[in-house]
This record gives C-alpha cells, sequence and structure tokens, in this order.
C-alpha cells in the first residue's frame, strides 16, 4: 500500500466535496439542443453533459491538488497551483531555447534533457535580464536533496502545437530559476495523468524527436507512482471508485430531477 489511509480519505472527502459542488450548481437548461434531446432523450444529454463538465474539472485543478495530496508524505516540499515562482528570462537565454528548438525542430539534434538543461542554466545570468516575470507551476515539488521538481499537467491528447509550447515553456522555467541560482539541481517534467490507451502503451511518437521520453515525460502510473511511490496508482484508481459508490445515488437523483 502506497498511500496512508488519512491519504486515501483526504482525497476521497475532496473528491466527493468538488462533485458535490457541481452538482449543486448544475443547471443544464441553459444550453437548448432540441434536436439531441429528441434523438437521445433528454436524461442522457444531461447527464452526458454533467460527465464533460467534470471531466474539464478534473484537468484544471483536481488532479494538481491530488497529487500535492500524494506528494506530501515523500516530499520535503509539495505545492499545487505554485503562483509564486518568479524569475528572468535572460537575452542569451531566449536565444539558446530559440536554438535548441529550431534543432530540434528540424532534427539537426536529438532531445537531451540533462544537457539541454545545463545549456540554459549556463546562459541563465548572461546578458540581459530583462523584466521579472511570473508563471504559474500546476506542481511544484522539492525532495530530500533539495532537487526541484516543475510539472506541467496536461489533458490526455494534446495536439502537436500544443507539445511545442510545452517543451518550450519548460525550458523557460529552467531559465527563470537559473536567473537567481544558475547552480540549483532542478527538472521540469510534462505530466499526463492518465493514458487514454490503456492497456496499449501511450502513443509516445507524436513526441519523437521533441521530448526526451525518457526523463521528461510521465504517463499515467508512472506519474501518479513516482509521486506516491510504487503502488499509488492503484490505491488512487481505488479511492476514486470508493467515491464514485458513494456518490452514485445523489448523481442518479440530481439527473432524474431534470
Amino acid at each position: 500500500m502506497a498511500l496512508l489511509n488519512l491519504q486515501k480519505e483526504s482525497i476521497k472527502n475532496y473528491l466527493i466535496s468538488k462533485i458535490r459542488e457541481k452538482l449543486q450548481g448544475y443547471d443544464p437548461e441553459t444550453t437548448s439542443m432540441p434536436f439531441h434531446f429528441r434523438l437521445l432523450g433528454k436524461d442522457r444529454m444531461a447527464l452526458f453533459s454533467f460527465i464533460h463538465s467534470v471531466n474539464t474539472m478534473l484537468g484544471q485543478s483536481v488532479f494538481e491538488k491530488v497529487a500535492r495530496i500524494m506528494a506530501e508524505r515523500r516530499f520535503k516540499t509539495a505545492i499545487d497551483q505554485y503562483k509564486q515562482f518568479e524569475g528572468y528570462i535572460s537575452r542569451d537565454a531566449v536565444l539558446t531555447i530559440d536554438s535548441i528548438m529550431r534543432s530540434l525542430r528540424d532534427a539537426s539534434r536529438k532531445p537531451g534533457k540533462a544537457k539541454e538543461t545545463k545549456e540554459v542554466l549556463d546562459v541563465a545570468q548572461s546578458g540581459n535580464l530583462g523584466k521579472k516575470i511570473k508563471r504559474r507551476i500546476d506542481l511544484f515539488l522539492v525532495d530530500n536533496t533539495g532537487k526541484e521538481y516543475y510539472f506541467e499537467l496536461k489533458t490526455a491528447k494534446p495536439n502537436i502545437r500544443e507539445f511545442v509550447g510545452i517543451k518550450k515553456e519548460l525550458m523557460e522555467w529552467v531559465a527563470m530559476r537559473g536567473s537567481t541560482n544558475r547552480d540549483v539541481v532542478l527538472t521540469t517534467i510534462l505530466a499526463i495523468p492518465y493514458n487514454p490507451y490503456e492497456p496499449k502503451p501511450y502513443e509516445r511518437w507524436t513526441l519523437q524527436g521533441l521530448f526526451d521520453l525518457n526523463q521528461e515525460i510521465l504517463v499515467g502510473q508512472e506519474f501518479w507512482d513516482f509521486i506516491g511511490g510504487a503502488g499509488a496508482y492503484d490505491d488512487l484508481l481505488d479511492v476514486f471508485e470508493s467515491a464514485g459508490i458513494q456518490l452514485r445515488e445523489e448523481i442518479d437523483q440530481k439527473m432524474a430531477e431534470i
């Protein structure tokens, strides 16, 4: 068992409170879909709309909060939606990041997380620093050795344009942190909370040539087990199922009222 009972209870209570909050404010009457209602039934459309709303909520904040609760036991620092991250992106860092991105896109270099991070850190304090900027980090962790982890959590199937933007953003975070401490030990990671292709592997071919697949991407079970320890993913699925069972009657009752 990777998660403590206290963690499980905390996650379950959080999930239940978020779903109840959605149920209380849910009003599908704001959208009229007469053709869909007649073809599929108003009750089915209401349930579909509610599920879509919950899916959006999970991606916007819930996964981040759950990850923070899971990480608190194993990491010295765990902050979700970290809004205090600030620093500079120096002129030389901008040029270095642009050069790395061009080389990756035209395949003149292969992705290498350690090498890219070092290149950016080496110039993080070089050239005009410009204005101090702030960025929001989905999940910020510091382990017991002092190593810092900066996570970007994204939906299960980002498109290639989103992937390009994320790759650049991860390097910009390195530049920002390095602008205040060039010797910092850190890594920036793209985390995808679940694998939509299970039981098949995640289709990482879309990321080849852009990301270091072994050091820069965590998908589904890889992510949750990294955060909470071996077995955390299975424990988390059980918690979600338990919360769902407890909420089922309330959801059915709300749908029946529509």
